[in-house]
């Protein structure tokens, strides 16, 4: 943590509490038969074993419910929280820690199947042919009884695990069981392609004309069993990136895993690319609101924000040659039921999530910025429409940052302003806008203010929604705007700043 973020943090801090009172795979891959077509799918909870393991050990002590909870909402929570990082997203188990938490030894591991976490991929076009970006995670997936899943999953959810609705019971076990697996290091990864057959009414590229093959990935999977490599394939039918606008789909299945199946997107050199955050901007979080945001984390059915779908919709129809790239933060252990969900709602696309490499706090600061920027200079021709929240820092400080250092590539950022109509008391930072013509950029209040906006032809600011942007710390709840929060932000007491300092080295 950098003085320069501990001192926004303080900023943060003081603001609100001047406004409100302080919130009290080893074996070598083998060919998939009778591939199917690609799914996202959530894990679900076995049938009670009759082998009865241990319970989870004390070293789950770091992972208690309450701590969690009172950290969001002493304040530092705030802090963690406006800088990007929701607290109950930090500090999940891996590797060994969930073996020993779980109770399981080394033969025990070693009989379970390999599964792989396949993230669906863009690939783009090179003086080479096609390359494609291969991301994800292989592991394997102990088989928790119910009891342990039950304890486990009360960690997460604010209250008594036994007052959820069997609905909302099921897919905490459900995520929980996601967070809990053993990762697999150094292991060589084989993907199997083959063309995409259409997918319903689902919009978001068409077939590809050829391409099947087997791939092995350069490397082996890292430490915390990521792989994510830039690969080269060959051509077999595929068309030239340089000689058509569409978007080709190819079916990837991982090979010689029970799960690991995705859909690759070969995404010419020109046209638009939608890159859109997914919490309270596609769905309702509410990461704001610390309990809200548990439960919908980790125990509600994800639900779309308003009519959220039908501007995405209404976009692929209408913007010429539109590629979706979901980019979210959100730990890679969790992302399965997120993609389950985007691609039941929304249009098919791309998906980037934080790989563990990126587990602790200054990592998880940058991580955004990182997958931006290899999106950017991946494909330096396409023009990108930026999607978030302002609940969000990173994204406050790297959409405005992408406007100013690839000023040829950003066509739009759209902003949803969840202090305009939610109980969202923490301030944004808008000062990066500044500069930046307004006819790039709009903070918007309901999707509808994103309707018959002429995006392909550069202006994405409707007129009629005032955006009272005073290019520096605000929040409307809290009548914050601009000069009082930087006099709020100069006026912080030393005291707080070593109260910020020493709570962060308590979290971490």
């Amino acid at each position: 943590m950098t003085y320069s973020q501990l001192l926004a943090g303080a900023a943060i801090l003081c603001a609100v509490a001047s406004a409100v009172p302080a919130p009290a795979p080893t074996a070598k891959p083998q060919p998939v038969a009778d591939a199917q077509q690609p799914q996202v799918t959530p894990f679900r909870v076995q049938n009670e074993p009759t082998r009865v393991l241990f319970e989870p050990t004390t070293t789950l002590a770091i992972y208690r419910r309450d701590n969690i909870l009172s950290k969001i909402e002493s304040g530092v929570g705030g802090v963690l929280s406006k800088l990007g990082i929701p607290n109950f997203f930090q500090d999940f188990p891996t590797g060994d820690k969930v073996q020993s938490s779980l109770g399981i030894d080394d033969a025990q591991l070693a009989a379970l199947p390999t599964q792989v976490l396949n993230l669906p991929p863009y690939g783009n076009w090179t003086d080479q042919g096609w390359q494609i970006r291969f991301h994800g995670n292989v592991y394997k997936q102990p088989n928790t009884n119910l009891t342990t899943l039950n304890k486990l999953a009360n960690i997460f959810v604010p209250g008594d695990f036994n007052q959820l609705q069997p609905s909302e019971q099921d897919q905490a076990r459900n995520l929980t069981a996601e967070i809990f697996v053993v990762q697999q290091a150094n292991v060589s990864v084989t993907m199997h392609l083959e063309p995409a057959p259409p997918s319903g009414n689902q919009t978001g590229g068409v077939t590809a004309p050829g391409g099947s093959q087997d791939i092995t990935l350069p490397y082996n999977t890292t430490a915390e069993g990521d792989f994510d490599n830039f690969t080269p394939i060959k051509m077999n039918g595929l068309l030239p990136g340089n000689q058509t606008a569409e978007i080709q789909k190819l079916n990837v299945y991982a090979t010689g895993a029970t799960l690991g199946n995705a859909t690759a997107y070969l995404v010419p050199p020109t046209g638009y690319t939608v890159i859109s955050d997914i919490d309270d901007i596609l769905r309702v979080t509410k990461i704001y609101q610390p309990k809200e945001g548990l439960l919908n984390s980790f125990a509600r059915p994800f639900a779309s924000w308003l009519n959220m779908p039908d501007i995405y919709a209404n976009w692929s129809n209408t913007v010429p040659n539109l590629h979706f790239h979901y980019l979210t933060t959100t730990p890679e252990q969790v992302t399965r039921n997120y993609m389950d969900y985007i691609f039941k709602t929304y249009p098919l696309g791309s998906f980037d999530t934080r790989p563990l490499n990126f587990s602790d706090i200054a990592a998880t600061l940058s991580i955004r910025k990182f997958l931006l920027t290899k999106i950017f200079e991946t494909f330096p021709q396409r023009k990108f429409i930026l999607v978030a929240d302002t609940s969000n820092s990173d994204v406050m400080k790297d959409y405005p940052l992408m406007a100013t250092t690839y000023p040829n590539q950003v066509q739009c950022i759209f902003l949803r302003n969840t202090s305009a109509t939610d109980d969202d008391k923490f301030p944004y930072d808008t000062s990066g806008f500044k500069g930046i013509n307004q006819t790039k950029y709009m903070f918007f209040i309901q999707p509808d203010d994103l309707m018959n906006l002429n995006i392909a032809g550069g202006n994405c600011y409707n007129s009629t929604i005032k955006q009272n942007v005073t290019f520096g710390l605000q929040d409307e709840l809290l009548g914050i705007h601009g000069s009082s929060a930087s006099t709020l932000a100069t006026s912080s007491s030393s005291a707080l700043i070593a109260f910020i300092v020493a709570a962060l080295f308590l979290i971490t």
